[in-house]
């Protein structure tokens, strides 16, 4: 229970093999969890909601919240196909620069205004869904470059795709900028205590409009991807990537109220999410099973986080210390 409770670094390794060893033991003899299919079907959900729950825990771990990730990643695919037919290199920079771009905008609001990130992504969300809804008149637009969309669900070793390479690579990047610059030492600090990273001299404005234009940037990868992909975009069709992105990070160690979170852990916390959506569905259940079972895991994990609770486990572990009996 300590090592769940306690260490928010490996809790969402462990809980990650817990769900995969549970659902393997559970359809053992059918072997329908292990089979390339349900592999292939997790790695498209770690795709598709990877690199979004990776730029909304950045905004958490700084105690922000983006709720504009599911705004940016629809109108991102609708930039991507409408640019992309003869440069698909260009549509997909054209889509992350204008990500980047809402991102910097609604940083800059939250720093130089002192405005609450909520109110202000509310209002990124509100205006990129209309900016989209502007860009393709409101209906769904197909994507005529198919060489670049087979190019995309293209399978390399039978399982993974150009799509889920390209979301590895950023999360070892992104992990490795994390653990080994002073940014992601800054950005934990900004996150943990905004005064005092003030006093060691933190450039927390900085970071805080640095971190909003990653998580933008990083919305519009995943959603011109995914367009690309699937050889088509929407306005609307696209875009439910919030609650699972957030819950993902949560699950991942992220914590609501800042300071904490790594990369590798969003990525355990979105494989985690994928094995549950993938597994009972291999396993034939309903889709609401996989809805409560999921809820379970975050209050759980939300649970662990509450600091009162941690105070009562850690008397617990020392209640047998005639130290503290005195």
């Amino acid at each position: 229970m300590r090592l769940l409770s306690h260490n928010q670094h490996t809790r969402p390794v462990v809980l990650l093999a817990t769900v995969f060893a549970c659902f393997a033991l559970f359809d053992f003899n059918q072997g329908r969890f292990l089979s390339i299919a349900t592999l292939t079907s997790e790695l498209d959900t770690f795709c598709t909601i990877g690199l979004v729950a990776l730029g909304l825990g950045a905004t958490m771990v700084i105690g922000e919240f983006d709720l504009s990730v599911p705004g940016v990643f629809g109108m991102a695919g609708c930039i991507a196909v409408l640019s992309g037919v003869e440069h698909p290199a260009m549509g997909f920079l054209l889509a992350v620069l204008a990500g980047l771009s809402a991102g910097i905008i609604q940083g800059l609001l939250i720093h130089r205004l002192r405005l609450t990130s909520i109110g202000v992504t509310l209002g990124g969300l509100l205006i990129t869904v209309g900016v989209a809804y502007v860009l393709t008149d409101s209906a769904s637009i197909p994507y005529d470059n198919l060489d670049v969309a087979l190019a995309m669900n293209d399978q390399y070793a039978g399982v993974f795709t150009s799509r889920t390479l390209m979301t590895i690579a950023v999360f070892a990047i992104v992990a490795v900028l994390a653990s080994i610059t002073r940014i992601g030492r800054d950005v934990v600090a900004t996150g943990s205590d905004r005064n005092a990273a003030l006093v060691a001299g933190v450039n927390v404005g900085g970071i805080l409009v640095g971190i909003f234009a990653f998580s933008g940037a990083l919305s519009a990868m995943s959603g011109a991807l995914l367009s690309y992909s699937l050889a088509s975009a929407s306005p609307a069709g696209l875009s439910d990537v919030l609650v699972p992105a957030a819950t993902a990070a949560i699950i991942g160690g992220v914590s609501l109220g800042g300071g904490t979170g790594r990369p590798l852990g969003i990525a355990a916390g979105v494989l985690t999410l994928a094995a549950f959506r993938s597994g009972f569905s291999a396993i034939g259940a309903e889709p609401w099973v996989s809805d409560i079972t999921t809820s379970v895991a975050l209050l759980f994990v939300s649970v662990l986080d509450a600091p009162a609770l941690a105070g009562r486990f850690r008397r617990l572990m020392h209640l047998g210390d005639p130290a503290d009996l005195k």
